[in-house]
């Protein structure tokens, strides 16, 4: 990035490292942290609504959504999370290529699935051999997001349908007894409340979210473990930088990372327990008013 660094052979000390640290890769490096960031910022509200949908149908009176609904809070609930987030993306992947294929190549005549193999018309693929590599890594994290999403959609939602049950059942009874029809009991009354019983679980949600990111590596999107392992591995003298295994480095910088990133949210998550549990006949509510009990 330097003149200075132009011949990494000449170079010793804090120079070395200091055109060490600016290369390319590694601001591929610290840019990988903010695509964990921003998976982070996506996946939660994401999350957040599709544990939401589910809720609202385990609540439904029509039964073929609640059973929809509870089964998918059940199977996301039964298999581990490794399994979704590697089958999650590669069905999507193949749903939409499929899609662009019956669209785009419907004169072709031929199956899909051919044996075991599944082949669509060049057009069809996605994203386009000709496309540009970030195309392709943006492609990769949509992909990504919406198995985050799914999977922790569950998780959330069995949150709320908890919180929404430890709403006391005067209240809604109340409303009913002034004339509120259910959609406004459901609105107005269960969901504002729920959410100071929903903060701990989905605080606890938050945390795991923020631990299950390097699962990145795992679905084709250079992050933060992708990198640290890339650029901590040994390197030869046929590198510009040659280096000992340097990966015990890059990874403690990854666990402060994420220490402080859980220490961060803790903080403010207390912070906004103790907001929403002002004036509630919770155990943080009466701790607000200054007594226990």
């Amino acid at each position: 990035m330097f003149d200075a660094c132009a011949d990494p052979s000449s170079l010793e000390g804090t120079i070395w490292l200091m055109c060490y640290l600016t290369t390319a890769k590694h601001f591929a490096f610290y840019g990988s942290f903010i695509v964990v960031s921003v998976l982070l910022l996506c996946a939660a509200p994401l999350s957040l609504l599709f544990g939401f949908v589910a809720t609202s149908g385990v609540r439904s009176s029509i039964w073929p959504v609640r059973l929809i609904a509870q089964g998918y809070i059940n199977m996301v609930r039964g298999v581990p999370d490794v399994v979704f987030f590697l089958f999650v993306p590669l069905a999507l992947d193949q749903l939409f290529e499929f899609i662009r294929h019956k669209i785009i190549c419907s004169h072709v005549l031929e199956p899909v699935w051919r044996g075991t193999d599944f082949i669509v018309c060049k057009a069809a693929k996605l994203p386009l051999s000709t496309s540009d590599l970030w195309v392709h890594q943006l492609y990769a994290f949509i992909l990504a997001l919406i198995a985050f999403a799914i999977v922790f959609g569950a998780f959330a939602g069995n949150v709320l349908s908890g919180a929404m049950k430890a709403v006391p059942r005067a209240q809604t009874e109340t409303a009913a007894a002034y004339g509120f029809s259910k959609k406004q009991v459901f609105w107005r009354i269960l969901v504002p409340q729920m959410w100071v019983y929903a903060i701990p679980g989905l605080s606890n949600l938050w945390m795991i979210l923020i631990k299950a990111t390097p699962l990145l590596f795992l679905l084709g999107v250079e992050d933060i473990v992708y990198w640290a392992r890339e650029l901590g591995g040994s390197k030869t003298s046929l590198y510009a930088y040659p280096h000992p295994d340097w990966r015990v480095y890059y990874f403690a910088g990854l666990l402060i990372f994420y220490l402080m990133m859980t220490w961060v949210s803790g903080k403010v998550l207390a912070k906004l327990q103790l907001k929403l549990s002002h004036g509630q006949a919770t155990m943080a509510g009466k701790e607000l008013q200054g007594y226990s009990g």
